[in-house]
Parts: C-alpha cells; sequence; structure tokens
C-alpha cells in the first residue's frame, strides 16, 4: 500500500518538476532560443495552435530568431499572434519568413524575469506540497481503516518528507539555474 502511494506521489511531483522546466524553458533570457515563442498560440483556421506545429523556429545567431511558417499564408497571423503574446519582441517579415530581433535585456528587466522565475519556483514548492498533503492523507485513511499499521504509517510519513524534500531541492536547483541565466550578461 504505502509503496503504491509513494510511487504514485513520486510520479506527481516528477511531473510537476517537468511542467515547471518546459515553463521556464518560456522566460526569456539574453540569447535567442526557440522556446521563447514555441508554445505561443495563434489562431490558425478558427483554432488556436501552437507556433511550434505551424512553423519551423530557429536561433541563427545569438539575438535574432527565424520563423519559417509550413503555410506561408499563415505569416501574419503568425506575427500577429507573436506581437499580441506580450514577450517585448517585434517581428518582422518578409514575405516568407519572419525575423524576430532579440533586444538585450536591460538590468531592470533582467530582475523583473527573476521575479517572475521565483514566482513559478514558489508555485512548484505549493504544487509538490499538495501532492504531498493528499498522499498524506490517503496513508491516514489506510492507517484508520487498519489497512496498514501505526509503524507503517510513521515509516511512509519519513519516506514521503524525504521524495518532498528531495523535489524540493530539484526546483531550487532548477530556479537557480535559471536565475543565473538571466542574470548573465
Amino acid at each position: 500500500m504505502i509503496k503504491d502511494l509513494m510511487k504514485d506521489a513520486e510520479t506527481r511531483m516528477d511531473k510537476t518538476v517537468q511542467a515547471l522546466e518546459v515553463d521556464l524553458r518560456g522566460v526569456r533570457t539574453g540569447r535567442a532560443s526557440p522556446a521563447l515563442v514555441e508554445r505561443v498560440m495563434v489562431e490558425y483556421y478558427g483554432t488556436p495552435t501552437p507556433l511550434n506545429q505551424l512553423a519551423v523556429i530557429s536561433a541563427p545567431e545569438p539575438n535574432l530568431l527565424v520563423v519559417r511558417p509550413y503555410d506561408p499564408s499563415s505569416l501574419g497571423d503568425i506575427q500577429r499572434a507573436i506581437l499580441q503574446a506580450d514577450l517585448g519582441l517585434n517581428p518582422s517579415n518578409d514575405g516568407r519568413i519572419i525575423r524576430i530581433p532579440i533586444p538585450r535585456l536591460t538590468e531592470e528587466r533582467r530582475r523583473e524575469m527573476v521575479k517572475l522565475v521565483r514566482r513559478r519556483i514558489e508555485e512548484s514548492k505549493v504544487a509538490l506540497r499538495n501532492i504531498r498533503r493528499d498522499v498524506l492523507a490517503d496513508m491516514r485513511e489506510y492507517e484508520s481503516e487498519s489497512l496498514i499499521s501505526e509503524d507503517d504509517l510513521k515509516r511512509g510519513q519519513d519516506q514521503l518528507q524525504e521524495l518532498t524534500d528531495k523535489y524540493v531541492a530539484k526546483v531550487e536547483e532548477i530556479g537557480k539555474l535559471k536565475e543565473q541565466d538571466i542574470m548573465q550578461v
């Protein structure tokens, strides 16, 4: 019983960390990265579609992104979606491709980005603690139904706390690396 709960908790915590990593890829650093715009939603034939499904996104230079749509007729929709995404980017198109120059980040903007990263890190920690709370409630329920002993409950609580601490440390490490990446000039 406890092993199943621990396996479930680990799976859920792992998904939380993966979601954080995907989320932080979209946070802008000083360099061009296709991850900045790949999740921008484009209105394509009336359906919101992620940009990475409509075009090839590349970074040929450290401060330039190039978006090459599969369907040239979607060029205007893609450009409009990038402008509306409020990323602070100004795309231009030449009729075939969209070029997105990545401006250098100011010190003030870098600090705002770091605050955003810290907020996302804290949200992930809260999610991890919620997972711990749910699993702990299940363990207590099993104990009240006499499916596990009081000793098993105590051991399970200790294992769950170790697992939570491990994932919280992972989240903090991811955040620290992203902050360093943002503040690097």
